[in-house]
């Protein structure tokens, strides 16, 4: 009997991450660092002027309210359930076993090719410090932007505690630097156009076409601050903590971003965005602070991608880990190291396509097609998996909704408005994106077919229906903190 016992508790930990050594500090600051606002700035700002124009500052708060339902659905599902796969497990239990599915597909897709819009700017960035002709350089692009990709791979083997540490040290003096040029760049006394509240307004999209496309690029903007729940597992006070820690990452970078996107109508000319479409940013310190000191606004934004590539990283690492821990992908990929306890085998996998990817995109066309194709195709991934979350919330919760105000509001409206806003937006954006980026956004989500055939055909407990029971909410099984 003994060795029973003991057999079990050995597979156990096989399948098993470090529990509760993550804090709400820890938390929070994965949530900003997940987001990356100086890479999110500096690669995305001449995108959403492209669409949008001086409509930027409306775009980002009004898809940032939808979002807040979205943070407010991961908090409340958190509270439900514990499992580092998050939506994937969560939708799954709410809706459908193949809905959860295609959340948790949505997810690692959207992570895989982030890899490419993530890893070719870490390495332009950082060798622009030092040479604008070797930025440029393709070939040294590619391997720098792989060794920071392959060292973020390394961080994340390493252990979550040391992830953790380096999030700590890379988020805060990126911060402190972003909060610094912010403060410079309402003292520049050379503005291109006078401030505007007419910025704010829904009349700035000129109709429902220009609405959507900016909101596509500012879902891209905000996403990233989720991993805080594929990081349940490994957090103390799971149920409550990963939820908190999102809620206050999305409050930060949406200050931050809707300061820097007035800053930079307020301060740059449409030509000088145009001219440097990967790095508004840059261009952005060097007018408020020029010479060595606009260099800093570079340190932010390299600092910013090589931790956005880490949390990326470990998002999609967690969300395989679980698939393989059900079942549902290479059972192999549910494995810890034994000592580390992180998904060692699904990290190489990632690696390695990601590599893949990443080095054959860099010669695909320029930099600017490439980002632009890869945010558009992320956003409609990001659109699917969000708005599955939001209605799986309201479902779960369907029962409370009405004996409070705060469960009516948080739980079940705003939740709603957010998932609404997702699959409008999803549904509005295609006809107008290019057949690239259909093929990659859409292509990519139904390649997670494949794998729903393979393992429903192989009988996997995942997709045999959820009960009622796991479909309702016992409110003490969800704690909420007044």
């Amino acid at each position: 009997m003994g060795s029973v016992v003991e057999h079990q508790g050995a597979a156990e930990d096989r399948h098993s991450l470090r529990r509760g050594v993550l804090t709400l500090f820890d938390s929070s600051v994965m949530g900003v660092a997940g987001v990356a606002p100086a890479y999110s700035i500096a690669a995305t700002t001449a995108i959403l002027i492209g669409a949008v124009a001086l409509g930027g500052p409306a775009a980002l708060l009004y898809c940032g309210i939808a979002m807040f339902g979205i943070v407010w659905a991961f908090n409340f599902l958190g509270r439900a359930e514990t499992n580092a796969g998050a939506t994937y497990s969560w939708v799954r239990r709410a809706l459908h076993p193949v809905l959860g599915f295609i959340a948790g597909w949505s997810l690692v897709v959207s992570a895989l090719i982030f890899m490419v819009a993530g890893a070719f700017p870490a390495g332009s960035v950082v060798l622009g410090l030092f040479s604008q002709s070797a930025a440029n350089n393709v070939t040294l692009v590619t391997i720098f932007g792989a060794l920071f990709f392959l060292l973020m791979i390394g961080a994340v083997v390493a252990g979550v505690t040391i992830t953790a540490h380096v999030q700590v040290i890379m988020s805060s003096v990126e911060l402190a630097i972003l909060v610094l040029f912010a403060i410079l760049m309402f003292f520049h006394g050379h503005d291109v156009h006078a401030f505007s509240w007419q910025w704010f307004s829904p009349s700035v999209f000129h109709g429902s076409t220009g609405f959507f496309a900016g909101a596509l690029v500012a879902a891209f903007y905000y996403w990233g601050w989720d991993v805080t729940a594929n990081l349940n597992e490994e957090t103390h006070e799971a149920k409550v903590t990963p939820g908190i820690g999102g809620i206050i990452g999305v409050v930060v970078v949406f200050a931050l971003f809707e300061v820097f996107t007035v800053g930079t109508n307020m301060v740059l000319s449409s030509k000088a965005i145009a001219s440097n479409p990967g790095d508004v940013l840059g261009v952005l310190g060097q007018m408020v602070w020029p010479g060595l000191g606009g260099k800093l606004v570079v340190l932010a934004v390299a600092l910013s991608t090589i931790a956005t590539l880490e949390t990326t990283i470990i998002q999609v690492t967690r969300t395989l880990f679980a698939m393989g821990r059900d079942g549902t992908m290479p059972k192999v990929l549910g494995t810890v190291d034994p000592r580390r306890k992180t998904p060692v085998v699904a990290a190489v996998v990632v690696a390695v396509i990601s590599l893949a990817l990443f080095v054959a995109s860099n010669f695909i066309g320029s930099v600017g097609t490439v980002m632009t194709d890869a945010i558009n195709a992320i956003g409609l991934q990001i659109c699917v998996y969000y708005a599955l979350a939001g209605f799986s919330v309201v479902i779960l919760y369907r029962k409370h909704l009405f004996k409070s105000v705060k469960y009516f509001i948080f739980a079940g409206l705003w939740p709603l408005v957010g998932a609404i806003f997702m699959a409008a937006v999803f549904e509005q954006t295609i006809p107008g994106l290019n057949g690239t980026t259909k093929l990659v956004g859409l292509g990519a989500l139904a390649l997670g077919l494949i794998p729903i055939a393979v393992y429903w055909a192989k009988g996997r407990e995942y997709f045999q229906m959820p009960s009622r029971e796991e479909r309702e909410i016992q409110l003490e099984a969800a704690p909420v903190a007044d």
